[in-house]
């Protein structure tokens, strides 16, 4: 402690003792006239000046001890109640500060309920948990990232070392190449969803809500996959309810349902369907896509839409994790919700709750196959 710092206490503390010394004084003072004025006038009493000059005696006698007192009351109360809870609370900040998300406040009983530090320890402790997340998540994230990164680059690498070969029939030549340019097509994609998903996650893109139909939106996107779901023999089941009205952002949305589709397409073995449906539900719109895929359990479910989790490595070169990442997050931002039931070997459904519009005119399409 610095010569400074402890005059600056010493003088806080001299402060403190005039303090409560002028209040108990006033108190004590007002109290011990009213006496005598209430007991000269019940009871007859005169006091002389040699009465007074002794009363005063024991009287300021009495403030000074009460003042110690008080101070001295005051002062473990601070030091037991407000001093050593801040101290712990900036040791700990130092650590955060130094980088130490593991660090915790100990919170203890109080005699005061509604202690505010109590409740600023709480509110740290939770901070804490939240930044040691946020770490783990970003670390995971560069990670992942750094590997995403070096499979397709390691693949583009090597097929063009192989086409710097001398001779290279032409087959092999158009075989290197292909794989070369699909390599580099999975790389700009995994940027190109990074950069999606940043944005979305520092609300760089707010949604740009208009009312348009749901139902011709989803027939759209599933179109689209005609040519996937054909090369499968995949039959495409409908139940679709006709003009159900949303109120969204649509280019956003495109970008949810594309990609549930390109999944239900993807881990659906050939043969196999995949159902698309529509219904309202009070006032909500409710779309469900369901396959009959590999499925996955519990353990996957619970992880599903984190980022870069794929449930099935067989298919980790289809993707790259950031799919459902992106879904999930475009569904909040667009005041939805989204939900997933799988099994293994049987499946899954995932089901999109958003708020819709009402319309005047709502029909309804039932079992159409595709």
């Amino acid at each position: 402690m610095t010569g400074e710092t402890r005059m600056g206490r010493m003088l806080y503390a001299l402060q403190r003792f005039v303090t409560f010394f002028l209040l108990v004084a006033f108190v004590v003072t007002c109290c011990t006239m009213l006496f005598i004025s209430e007991l000269q006038r019940t009871m007859g009493f005169s006091f002389t000046q040699d009465n007074i000059q002794l009363a005063a005696k024991f009287t300021f006698l009495n403030v000074l001890l009460i003042t110690t007192l008080f101070t001295s009351f005051d002062a473990l109360r601070r030091r037991l109640m407000i001093e050593r809870p801040l101290r712990r609370i900036t040791a700990a900040a130092q650590k955060i500060m130094e980088g130490d998300f593991s660090v915790r406040i100990p919170v203890t009983g109080s005699i005061d309920r509604m202690d505010a530090l109590q409740e600023v320890a709480i509110c740290f402790n939770r901070m804490a948990e939240a930044l040691a997340g946020t770490e783990t998540l970003q670390t995971d994230f560069i990670a992942n990232v750094s590997h995403e990164l070096k499979s397709p680059l390691a693949v583009i690498r090597n097929y063009a070392l192989l086409l710097q070969q001398p001779g290279l029939p032409e087959h092999q030549r158009m075989e290197y190449a292909h794989a070369a340019a699909e390599a580099s097509n999975r790389l700009a994609g995994l940027v190109t969803n990074i950069l999606r998903l940043n944005k979305l996650e520092n609300q760089q893109i707010s949604p740009h809500r208009e009312t348009y139909n749901l139902s011709e939106q989803l027939c759209e996107c599933l179109i689209a996959f005609e040519s996937a779901w054909e090369e499968k023999g995949l039959q495409i089941k409908t139940d679709i309810e006709e003009d159900v009205l949303i109120s969204g952002d649509a280019e956003l949305l495109t970008l949810v349902w594309n990609n549930l589709f390109s999944n239900a397409v993807k881990f659906t073995p050939a043969g196999g369907s995949v159902s698309l449906s529509l219904h309202t539900e009070g006032a909500y719109a409710v779309a469900a896509i369901s396959d009959t895929g590999c499925g996955f359990g519990s353990s996957v479910g619970a992880h599903i839409f984190d980022k870069f989790y794929q449930g099935d490595p067989s298919h980790a070169t289809q993707g790259n994790g950031l799919g459902l990442a992106l879904v999930k997050r475009v569904i909040q931002l667009c005041g939805g919700e989204i939900s997933v039931k799988s099994a293994v070997g049987q499946g899954s459904t995932f089901t999109v709750r958003l708020m819709r519009t009402t319309s005047p005119q709502i029909s309804s399409s039932s079992g159409e196959t595709i």
